[in-house]
Formats: C-alpha cells, structure tokens, sequence
C-alpha cells in the first residue's frame, strides 16, 4: 500500500470577478464569483504513520502549527472517520503569498483532505469533503470541487464554469491585507445586483477579466497604497484588478510571451510571476464524486 505521496501540489485561484450582493443576518456576506485555477503551486508532502500523531514537520513563517488550516483539515478527516491511530507527516512548501487574495491556505487544506482521504482510504466522495472543508473557511470547497467554478452564497454554492486558457500575470505588492479590515469596512459596496452564470463571457471568445469588478478592490486600494499602486502599473497593459481581498493583482494576456513581455518591465520594488490558467484541480482524480 502507498503510503507516501510527496510534491501534492495546492494551486492557487484568481476570483475573475467577485461582486458583494448582500448580507446574511448573521453577518456573513452574499457573494458572487468566477474562480480560475491557475498552475502557480504550493506543494505538499504527506508519510502515514500509525500512532495518532499529525505532525507538520517544518517551519512555515508566521504560521503556528497548531493553527494551520493543513493541520486543522487532518485532525478533522480524522476524527469525521472515527480513526484515532490514523496520522502523518505532512512537510508544507510555501510558494503562495499569505494575505495575498489567491487561497493558497485554503488550497493546502483541500489538497491535505484529497490526499489523506486517498492514503488513509477514508472513502469520503468529493461532497462530503467539500462539506467537511467548508468548516475550515469559504474557498476550501472550491479547491475540492475540482473546477473552475461560477460561485454564490458565502462562495460555497459552486457551478462548472469553461474559463479562458490564457495566462495572467501576477503582483505581489509587499503587503497582507486582512480580510477582516475588507469586509468591515465602511467603504464596501454590498448591494451589487447579482449576475447570472449565463452573463459570463464565452470563454472561447475572450478574457473573461474584463467582465465585472471586485468589490473588495476599491476597499484594500483606500487602505493600501502599494495595492492602488500596483493595480494602475499593470492597468497599463490590460484589464488588471485585485483577487479577493487582496493584495495580489492580475491581468490576463492571451500568450505567454506577452506575459514575458510585462514581466521585463515590472518594478523591482514588487515580486512578480506568470501563470497558465487550469480547466481542472490537478488532484480532481483522486476522489469520486
């Protein structure tokens, strides 16, 4: 039996738009969302052991073991399978930003679930995880959908959406952006008129980044001046907008030697890279749905 999966990759989404249409009395807000994966990975990897212990076995900066959602996602496969001598090493490579708007988090979580529902033989099909998943934040239930994905709801109300097979290019402006200070804030439009799944661009068409805003942006640009910054030097080369909360910026290109050709010129203050947007998670094959 395998009992070792190293380099399980945890890709990265960019939200294409991402509207605020409301608020739930509980003080959750209604949004709406197209999520593209995009082939910019952490990786992770995962050794079974059998004496209970779940142990992440390196640093990753800023990030407690005892708080990361990777670790928080074991113990609760665990306990959902009432298996107590289940366990294992699991060693985080971070290449995602934190606090950057592209989930990287939350795609650890979900790989660490695909995988050890696959090495543990758990048996759980990819509602059940999208289910258990969703106790450890909002995008957790995307990454285990498998596609991209037109979402409502709190993000967890999730539909098939065709994308662009395009390529973006990404900022990272050098600052974390809280979520909380995004969605308390005064500034943030909640009443955006909601969209259908059919409003979205042909993806055989064109880019889709030019359909709709992100709410969130003009929030995170007041308060982060890096962010503004970052947004108007790419909105040079095209329809660049920020992805979730924040900080990140994109901006879609229809081939890579013109993501090339930006990245030549990005300023040396800012960290920046290219990605190929994906149809599919690269670990879809490991659950049933």
């Amino acid at each position: 039996m395998t009992t070792i999966l190293t380099a399980c990759p945890a890709p990265a989404k960019l939200n294409l738009f991402l509207h605020v249409t409301g608020r739930r009395p509980d003080g959750y807000h209604l949004l709406q969302s197209a999520f593209q994966l995009i082939d910019r990975c952490d990786t992770l990897d995962f050794a079974v052991r059998d004496d209970g212990r779940i142990i992440r076995t390196n640093e990753v900066l800023g990030v407690p073991a005892e708080s990361d959602l990777v670790i928080r996602a074991a113990h609760l496969l665990r306990d959902a399978a009432g298996r107590p001598e289940l366990g294992a090493d699991i060693t985080v490579h971070k290449v995602l930003p934190m606090g950057g708007g592209v989930g990287g988090g939350s795609s650890d979580a979900a790989t660490t679930l695909l995988v050890l529902n696959h090495l543990w033989k758990c048996g759980y099909n990819r509602a059940s995880l999208m289910e258990m998943g969703l106790k450890l934040g909002a995008d957790v239930p995307f990454f285990l959908f498998g596609r991209n994905a037109f979402a409502e709801g709190v993000g967890e109300e999730l539909s098939v959406l065709r994308t662009a097979d395009c390529w973006y290019v990404v900022i990272e402006p050098g600052v974390s952006v809280p979520t909380s200070i995004i969605f308390s804030s005064k500034l943030l439009t909640r009443d955006t008129q909601p969209v259908r799944i059919t409003d979205f661009p042909d993806a055989t068409k064109q880019v889709a980044s030019s359909f709709g805003k992100n709410d969130l942006e003009m929030v995170a640009t007041a308060h982060f001046p890096e962010v503004a910054a970052a947004v108007e030097w790419l909105g040079k080369f095209g329809n660049a907008r920020m992805t979730g909360s924040g900080a990140c910026v994109f901006c879609a290109f229809e081939h890579e030697h013109q993501a090339d050709e930006v990245l030549k010129t990005l300023p040396s203050r800012w960290i920046g890279w290219k990605a190929k947007a994906m149809q599919e998670h690269p670990l879809a094959h490991l659950v049933q749905s």
